[in-house]
């Protein structure tokens, strides 16, 4: 039978996010960061402005914008913009250049892109982005241009006709860890349907102050900051997210939630600037995107005082699983978020039994209306109503999920199943491993080697790889690799997380894959 998470009664009216702060508190503060402040009926002005300066440029309800800009506010202003007339936003990582920056604008068909002004150089080498309908917008937030002129100019009076909900809201485009990033297409009601989901996963209310540690390009950062404005509460955006931004604003804003992705939470902890009382105000600290580590468990909680709350999510399906911080199960990722429904089935599709591990399969109002402008990889993806994550998962007797790698990055290594980041989670136990990428490569003997790569904390005794090996046998035995490869530094995909396709192609590049 499947596992079914808590009823969840409605989805999110996103074009009118910001009314529980409207309403109850409109000159308190909405948004903040160490730049600016801006309160809830600044907000809503300045969103209502930029909506109808959109429509002025000549884009319709439907049209594509794509942005490409770093973690500011006026991001945030520019996604509620979109809610409220219309338009399809189409963030980009601003780590893309300019071939992925063509892809995305030929996937989505963007008629216009907002660009940090820093980012014109390799603008200049896009093929695409000159060819734009509408052009591009510069933004600059260290002088007044194109973007802050919408921002500014004519009244905030305008009413706008409210998009149906099976109309696309946004378009993000996959990491591309296991292939060529697709564009992922929620509507306003799917959309919707995850911020509720995830309020309730967060346990998120207006007495809250969020401060997301990653982009709101990126889904996370995105459903951190709406799920947030949707309840009321506090947002404290990051500029950047090393500890010179984290722990001021820790200090200053004295968040009650915060989230990270495990490399740069990791980085955040071992930082010799952090203290223990930089989180007094920290209720909860979550962390997705990636495994979370026992030895960073271990270190984040010495040092602040409480646990890493786990939470598992795809650009498609949202956040379908929190760690409660009052049930906290070191290791799992939680059970199921309010409107979910898994099943975990075996590569014959049929439902494994409880501790068994097999492919994930979510049912959700919040899946994604497909992948834009490619219904074949939709239909691989998406059967009678069920999406695979194509993720390896077990479910304990208490219905709490357990991750075991992606299917594609499994590594097979004499008929036995490894997952890389198992792996890379015992190298880390390791005081001169900072931080570590396992892969697979090709073996005649035995199907695939484990390879990991590893980067080394400065100012430490350099061990040789046999340390390193003997050290991650004595953790995980036949799982440990057969080699070690010390870098200068590691490679990180655009969304942060290490680049397993990059050391794939080290490897290959080597002639052992």
């Amino acid at each position: 039978m499947p596992i079914i998470g808590p009823q969840l009664a409605a989805p999110v009216d996103l074009p009118r996010i910001l009314q529980p702060g409207l309403t109850s508190k409109p000159d308190a503060d909405a948004l903040v960061s160490r730049r600016r402040r801006w309160s809830w009926r600044e907000l809503d002005v300045v969103s209502t402005r930029l909506a109808g300066n959109y429509l002025q440029l000549g884009l319709t309800p439907g049209d594509r914008i794509a942005t490409l800009l770093p973690n500011r506010m006026e991001l945030i202003v520019h996604y509620l913009a979109c809610m409220k007339c219309g338009l399809v936003a189409v963030p980009l990582n601003y780590r893309y250049m300019a071939p992925e920056i063509d892809h995305a604008l030929a996937v989505s068909g963007a008629r216009v892109l907002v660009a940090h002004a820093e980012r014109a150089a390799d603008l200049a080498t896009s093929r695409l982005a000159r060819q734009l309908p509408l052009g591009t917008i510069d933004y600059d937030d260290e002088r007044d241009c194109p973007f802050t002129a919408l921002l500014s100019r004519n009244k905030a009076d305008r009413d706008f006709a409210p998009p149906v909900p099976d109309a696309p809201a946004i378009i993000f485009f996959t990491s591309g860890s296991t292939g060529r990033p697709k564009g992922v297409c929620h509507s306003f009601a799917t959309l919707g349907w995850i911020i509720a989901s995830a309020a309730r996963s967060f346990e998120m209310g207006p007495q809250d102050v969020m401060l997301p540690g990653g982009s709101a390009s990126h889904v996370g950062g995105h459903h951190l900051s709406m799920m947030t404005l949707a309840t009321g509460g506090r947002v404290v955006l990051a500029r950047t997210f090393d500890a010179d931004e984290i722990l001021p604003l820790l200090r200053e804003e004295r968040p009650t939630k915060l989230w990270m992705l495990p490399s740069a939470l990791y980085a955040l902890t071992r930082d010799h600037g952090a203290r223990h009382t930089d989180f007094a105000s920290v209720k909860a600290c979550y962390s997705g995107g990636d495994k979370v580590s026992a030895a960073l468990e271990r270190e984040f909680t010495t040092l602040a005082g409480i646990e890493i709350d786990e939470d598992y999510g795809m650009t498609e399906i949202g956040v379908p699983t929190v760690t409660p911080p009052r049930a906290f199960r070191g290791g799992s990722i939680g059970p199921l978020a309010p409107g979910y429904a898994a099943s975990i089935r075996d590569g014959g599709g049929r439902e494994v039994a409880t501790g068994e591990q097999g492919r994930l399969w979510i049912r959700f109002p919040g899946n994604m209306v497909g992948y834009w402008d490619d219904p074949e990889a939709t239909a691989a993806t998406v059967v009678d109503g069920w999406l695979d994550t194509g993720d390896v998962m077990s479910a304990d007797a208490d219905g709490y999920l357990w991750f075991h790698g992606r299917q594609k990055q499994i590594i097979i290594h004499d008929g036995s199943n490894i997952c890389p980041q198992e792996v890379e989670n015992a190298l880390l136990e390791h005081a001169a491993v900072d931080s570590a990428g396992v892969v697979g490569v090709h073996s005649p003997q035995h199907g695939e080697n484990v390879r990991a790569y590893v980067t080394l904390v400065a100012d430490t005794p350099r061990p040789t790889m046999q340390e390193l090996v003997r050290f991650t046998r004595a953790r995980i035995g036949y799982k440990a690799p057969e080699e070690v490869v010390v870098l200068d530094a590691m490679p990180l995909n655009a969304t942060g997380k290490v680049d397993r396709v990059a050391l794939k192609q080290l490897a290959f590049g080597d002639g052992k894959s």
